[in-house]
């Protein structure tokens, strides 16, 4: 897996550059649109036969990279890939921060195959790891992840996106003493942060989509984190789409290994604007300078990339 960390990394820069030109141009539509076109004409170059398992829709929602999408050469190895060509179109449009291309991978049938929906998550970094339990009040979980850090629960930093829908377990937690850190989008990046210990975030929750829920899982894997979930069915379509997808119990806790089973998994992300870990595009007279991270699974390495290419307009046509 990690000789395809560079191609990948191809990938998220390419993408992320084709979506700059959009930057506060108040069309999300049209960013997430050329990120996907780029993100689809770079995977279909790399050598593989990589498959969406999980992504923004399913087949008759082109141009969107659909779920069960084959992408690359077709030749060895057989992937499964999640993916978002932009974690934050939103903040695109609106010239915000929290905004990147992203792309995660392991071999084939380690992925959680599912629509895209909303899901539940909680995660936390290695030296919480065994002690969440997602069907488990705020509370306990707040009180084992403390013990588990060594800290009282006045000491926590706990992380949730600022949505009416979270306003309740905000709430909990501040009657219970530890510190809400609210975000605005972006909820991978947010996810990871529990597993880098000069950020010093202890947990992350909250319900967002499914699949930025895979991707952060893969990262906080890769990491030695671990993340559980519960996918969140709106109605009975979207129960039918779960059950056409093999997930016969939509609303099952699902530990990590049910998110993602494989150890050989990677993640790689481009910052478009500037988030918690990355800047965003930097464009000079004559160039543009991409800053991304690199995460491999098996290795448990995180790396910070920084590449420059020539300013060109439209670069996402040229690279």
């Amino acid at each position: 897996m990690e000789p395809l960390l560079f191609d990948f990394l191809k990938v998220t820069e390419s993408s992320a550059l084709a979506a700059k030109q959009w930057v506060g141009r108040g069309d999300k539509f049209a960013a997430d649109e050329i990120a996907t076109k780029t993100m689809r004409e770079h995977l279909n170059r790399i050598n593989m036969k990589g498959k969406i398992v999980i992504g923004e829709g399913e087949i008759d929602d082109a141009p969107m990279l659909h779920i069960g999408e084959v992408l690359g050469s077709g030749a060895d190895p057989e992937l499964d890939i999640a993916v978002d060509p932009i974690e934050g179109t939103t903040p695109t449009a609106n010239g915000q921060d929290n905004a990147m291309t992203v792309i995660a991978a392991a071999p084939k049938g380690n992925l959680l195959h599912a629509p895209d929906m909303y899901m539940e998550k909680i995660a936390v970094g290695a030296d919480a790891k065994g002690k969440i339990n997602i069907e488990a009040p705020i509370i306990e979980n707040l009180q084992a992840v403390a013990e588990a850090k060594g800290k009282t629960v006045d000491e926590l930093n706990v992380l949730i996106q600022d949505r009416p829908r979270h306003q309740e377990t905000i709430d909990k937690i501040r009657q219970s003493g530890a510190k809400v850190h609210l975000f605005k989008d972006g909820d991978v990046i947010y996810a990871i942060s529990t597993c880098i210990k000069r950020v010093d975030m202890d947990l992350f929750l909250g319900i967002g989509g499914a699949p930025e829920g895979v991707l952060g899982a893969i990262g906080v894997k890769s990491l030695g984190g671990e993340m559980q979930a519960k996918l969140k069915p709106r109605n009975d379509e979207e129960i039918e789409r779960c059950k056409g997808m093999g997930i016969t119990i939509p609303e099952k806790a699902l530990n990590h290994e049910d998110l993602v089973k494989s150890d050989h998994c990677m993640l790689v992300a481009t910052g478009i604007t500037n988030n918690l870990f990355l800047r965003g595009i930097e464009s000079g007279s004559e160039q543009q300078t991409t800053h991304s991270l690199l995460i491999a699974g098996k290795a448990q390495q995180l790396r910070y990339v920084e590449t420059q290419y020539p300013l060109v307009k439209e670069a996402y046509e040229t690279l």
